[in-house]
């Protein structure tokens, strides 16, 4: 069985309005990574990620690139003891 993990990420740059929450949820979906993503007030983006290492590991891969309008620039981690708590990948609106 692979290794699972869980990272809260937060994601800083051109982050919202060019669909970085919905595009990160098909990533995260693809790759049967679960958790959520939601925008935050500060302009940022704020996502956990559940799932397989190699398969979080490719979903923070993908966050570091983003959409094609979005700029990123930087992707702080925190590696947290994974819950298995979500049942899918979700966007948060609050």
């Amino acid at each position: 069985m692979p290794e699972s993990m869980r990272v809260h990420a937060l994601i800083r740059g051109r982050v919202q309005g060019v669909f970085f929450r919905d595009s990160t949820r098909r990533a995260a979906q693809g790759l049967g990574v679960t958790g959520w993503v939601r925008n935050l007030a500060d302009g940022s983006v704020e996502a956990v990620f559940e799932g397989a290492k190699t398969d979080v590991e490719a979903v923070l891969a993908w966050c570091r690139q983003g959409p094609p309008h979005a700029r990123v620039d930087s992707v702080e981690t925190e590696n947290e003891p994974y819950a298995g708590e979500f049942g899918g990948f979700t966007i948060r609106y609050s």
